[in-house]
Formats: structure tokens, C-alpha cells, sequence
């Protein structure tokens, strides 16, 4: 729960409890996000999680490239068409900052350079010796396949994503966990013919849903 500012302070303070009460519980709500609908079958579970476009998450990466690669910490926030990760912990490099939104995505080292990448996978590898597939993981890591392309799909018995091939990745779904009320991914790994992927999701919070047409 984060702590009030001195404005905050100060005005609750001349209001009274309630006023202290509401804050507290705004703080709370802000932070714990809202729950999602019930998806009971790979239909529904596709519909509502494809319209899905104000999330977080926080968890842990492990990136392997032959020789390169690292554990850490990844922190992912989309808003809409517009995305914001760091990656943090022994790189070698510092955190990367990447960033996108529907026109283009850019990278922060370290030193706070930007850099814009024109071919993202492409230029991480060519940048670091190891990528992440981050054109499509913000489908992936919700358990369903990247609309925009072609995908072929296995489910478990739950009737939700286990595996799925796209763009030269294979992903599979090794665990899913409650988080909004629902059934969501907490392990997967991406593996493609250069770089292997794990992440750990140890909290989600979905922070608005509006339910499809």
C-alpha cells in the first residue's frame, strides 16, 4: 500500500477519519486492480483476455542464447497499445528500459539512451547475443495466441492454452495460478531456434476491463 503524499496528510488531517478511511481504501483498490469475468471455455477465455489492454505484471525472466544470457526480474504494464518493460538484475548491462506502442519501440540502457528498433528481436539479439519475443508476448503471457498471425494451438483439459507455435516460437504454459479471479498464466517458456525464455508471473493486476460486444 503506498503512503499518502503531504498534501494527502495534511487534507486528512483537517477532514477527519472518513477522509483518512477513503484514501486508504483507494490506495488499496488501485493497487489490487479488478477482477475478471468468469471464462468458462476456450471461447469466452479468447474474447475476454483479447480485449484485455490495461494489465501488469511483475515476475522473474531467465534468458538463455549458447553462451549469453541472465536471470533477473521483468516488470511488464500495458495500457492499450502501449507497453512499458524492465528488465532488471545481473546483465552485465544495468536495467533495460523497452518500450512501444502501436508506432514504433524504443530501448533505455543504463545510461538512459534511447534507441529506436526498427527489427526489435532482431536488434536485441544483435545488441546483447540474447532477445525476447516482444512483438507477440504480451498475448502469450495472457495464455492465447497473437491475433495477428497464425498460430497452431494445444489445450489442456481446462480447455486452455498449453502450447502454441507462432512466428517461430514454441510456447508452452507449464502452470496456471488464480490472479483477478480467474485461472491465468504464472509459468511459461518461449523457446525459438536462438534463445530460450522462462518466466516466472508472480503477480498480476488488472486494472480496468470493459466486456466485448
Amino acid at each position: 500500500m503506498s503512503a499518502f503524499s503531504p498534501t494527502q496528510n495534511r487534507s486528512a488531517l483537517r477532514h477527519g477519519p472518513a477522509v483518512v478511511l477513503l484514501l486508504l481504501l483507494s490506495a488499496c483498490a488501485s493497487q489490487k486492480g479488478v477482477d475478471l469475468p468468469d471464462m468458462h471455455d476456450w471461447e469466452s477465455r479468447q474474447a475476454i483476455l483479447g480485449e484485455l489492454d490495461r494489465w501488469q505484471f511483475s515476475g522473474r525472466i531467465a534468458v538463455k542464447a549458447h553462451d549469453d544470457g541472465f536471470n533477473g526480474k521483468l516488470r511488464w504494464r500495458q495500457d492499450e497499445d502501449a507497453f512499458s518493460a524492465t528488465l532488471s538484475g545481473p546483465l552485465g548491462i544495468g536495467t533495460v528500459r523497452i518500450e512501444g506502442n502501436g508506432d514504433g519501440v524504443q530501448i533505455s540502457d543504463k545510461d538512459g539512451v534511447t534507441t529506436v528498433l526498427r527489427d526489435v528481436e532482431a536488434e536485441l539479439y544483435y545488441r546483447y547475443g540474447w532477445t525476447i519475443p516482444v512483438e507477440s508476448l504480451r498475448y502469450w503471457v495472457l495464455g492465447i495466441p497473437d491475433p495477428r498471425v497464425p498460430a497452431q494451438t494445444e489445450f489442456d483439459e481446462l480447455d486452455r492454452v498449453r502450447h502454441l507455435q507462432q512466428r517461430g516460437w514454441s510456447v508452452e504454459v507449464g502452470r496456471y495460478r488464480e490472479a483477478g479471479g480467474q485461472q491465468m498464466p504464472a509459468r511459461l517458456v518461449a523457446t525459438s531456434n536462438q534463445t530460450s525464455v522462462r518466466m516466472v508471473i508472480d503477480k498480476w493486476i488488472f486494472r480496468e476491463f470493459v466486456a466485448p460486444p
